[in-house]
């Protein structure tokens, strides 16, 4: 359903409809494969056994447990003709909340200063760092020292659908290593191995998932209303001059959006042809299904 709503998201706004941008929780706990995954890589009897849902994006890149608890998950949709057309920039600009809501939890955040060797390809969190889209987190002023490394604390990517973006992420509030990992099939990585390259934000801060949350709406609200906007007034119309971009903190979907994400879930997302069968390899296409989406 959440990735059913992102869909209808970019649908909406590529008709003319408003952007949307949204914290949501993955309940119950879900694998989200990439969108060119081998559907071999998944270890579907424990993810059965664990009751744990298998789904597949449409972005790229490797799988991602979000775990219930210890992920806060988020997504921006928006006209494509309002933000960068190379990739690279397009996703700095709406990864800016992204980084901004991990300053307000006070962990230094950032993207990888050096690149970082792959231990395992199929899961997105163990994949190579690279320095132009890898985001890793330490303790605020730690400055990445030995005493406290650096490590990957978010996994986003994005993709471009009928003239909208869209842009989602899987933020870690607490690393569920085994479980992460029992969802793939026999992955060269122990617990502790996973936990040496991931890191949570409970791990580095005293805080629980409501305070992680918290940053992350707050975060979006600042970046759609422009920096030193009243956070204290979300509800505002634009046009006046003023900059402000009109933000409703309470939308909901529409009826019609509705029915039209349960559609999407029971033709697509839950299908076992499209969760099952791994895409042939080729150019994007005209849905935006391309390997160039794999960033972060």
């Amino acid at each position: 359903m959440q990735m059913a709503l992102d869909e209808v998201a970019a649908e909406t706004v590529a008709a003319g409809g408003p952007a949307t941008v949204r914290t949501y929780r993955w309940d119950p706990s879900c694998l989200t494969l990439g969108y060119r995954q081998d559907p071999a890589t998944v270890d579907w009897a424990f993810c059965e056994r664990e009751g744990i849902d298998v789904t597949r994006r449409q972005t790229g890149g490797g799988g991602i447990y979000h775990d219930t608890r210890g992920d806060v998950a988020y997504s921006i949709v928006v006209p494509a003709a309002d933000v960068p057309g190379e990739l690279l920039d397009c996703y700095h600009l709406l990864c800016e909340p992204v980084l901004d809501a991990f300053d307000r939890l006070g962990l230094d955040a950032g993207y990888v200063e050096e690149g970082v060797p792959e231990l395992y390809h199929p899961a997105c969190y163990l994949r190579e760092l690279h320095p132009a889209h890898d985001v890793v987190a330490g303790r605020s002023g730690d400055g990445g020292e030995s005493g406290d490394r650096r490590r990957k604390i978010a996994g986003n990517a994005q993709y471009r659908k009928r003239d909208a973006v869209i842009q989602h992420g899987s933020l870690t509030f607490s690393v569920e290593a085994e479980r992460h990992l029992g969802t793939f099939a026999d992955p060269p990585v122990t617990a502790d191995g996973f936990r040496d390259r991931v890191v949570g934000m409970d791990e580095l801060a005293d805080l629980d998932r409501a305070d992680a949350v918290t940053a992350v709406e707050e975060a979006l609200v600042a970046w759609v209303v422009g920096e030193g906007g009243d956070r204290e007034n979300d509800d505002r119309e634009g046009g006046d001059g003023s900059g402000r971009v009109a933000l409703g903190r309470d939308g909901s979907w529409t009826d019609a959006e509705l029915r039209r994400a349960e559609e999407l879930v029971e033709t697509k997302y839950r299908d076992e042809e499209w969760v099952r069968s791994r895409p042939g390899k080729g150019k994007e296409n005209e849905n935006g299904n391309g390997d160039g989406a794999e960033t972060g």
